[in-house]
């Protein structure tokens, strides 16, 4: 009896080193993707409201992209996957600065919104998204339900909506964007759950391992995944809801 007793007070002790790590975890997740927000909406502020800044990427009035606003458009999802192919090969403080550096460009290449739109809609927008981001994100870190085969589901909208936005780039179609954006919402809701929860469990699965350059690695990844799913979420949201200068 004294010896389960034992075993039974080191398995609660270990359960609550895992919890507490989990909750640190979570708070190096949001605290990064956070900041990262901070710095993209500051950054397309600062260049969207100088005509001058913009622009260096884009036609000021018609907000039509010059060569480098062309190139600004697709460096976020370049620099993605160059992130993904070079984790392996940076350390913790690298990581972090290349994903800083990322959500700076993706600042630059938001810019134009706060022309496009009135600056009430877009906090607005932003409002609601942050509401539907975290009603969202608690659902899949409290859910018992397994929701990691939505995976595959997500991933393939995701293709589906880049290969019809970069079609609709050169229709100009209203009807098809509008599609675009009701889908495009639906499919980051669903990944913000589907990431949450599987941050979550990647931490649980590694965790015992005590490898703290990897799971570093891991919270900042956690932080771009999340990021990426409120910006989407914000961008179609926008489309659907922001009133229009």
């Amino acid at each position: 009896m004294a010896e389960f007793d034992t075993i039974r007070t080191a398995a609660g002790a270990r359960s609550t080193q895992i919890d507490a790590g989990l909750r640190a975890h979570m708070n190096k997740v949001y605290s990064t993707m956070s900041i990262g927000m901070l710095l993209t909406f500051a950054v397309a502020w600062a260049v969207g409201t100088s005509p001058q800044l913009l622009g260096v990427f884009r036609d000021p009035l018609t907000l039509q992209p010059n060569i480098l606003g062309w190139i600004l458009m697709f460096a976020p999802l370049i620099m993605v996957f160059a992130f993904g192919a070079a984790l392996n090969r940076l350390s913790v403080a690298g990581a972090q600065l290349f994903f800083y550096a990322f959500a700076s460009v993706m600042g630059l290449s938001l810019s134009w919104i706060f022309v496009a739109f009135t600056s009430f809609s877009i906090a607005q927008v932003f409002l609601v998204t942050s509401i539907a981001f975290a009603g969202l994100s608690l659902y899949g870190y409290t859910t018992k339900k397994d929701i990691s085969g939505w995976g595959a589901f997500l991933i393939m909208g995701v293709i589906g909506l880049i290969v019809a936005s970069v079609i609709n780039i050169f229709l100009g179609s209203p009807a098809i964007m509008f599609a675009i954006s009701i889908l495009g919402v639906l499919i980051f809701a669903g990944l913000t759950a589907y990431d949450t929860q599987n941050i979550k469990n990647t931490y649980l699965q590694h965790a015992h391992t005590g490898d703290s350059e990897w799971l570093g690695k891991a919270a900042i990844m956690g932080a771009l995944s999340l990021y990426m799913d409120f910006i989407n979420m914000f961008m179609f949201l926008l489309q659907l809801l922001g009133n229009r200068e």
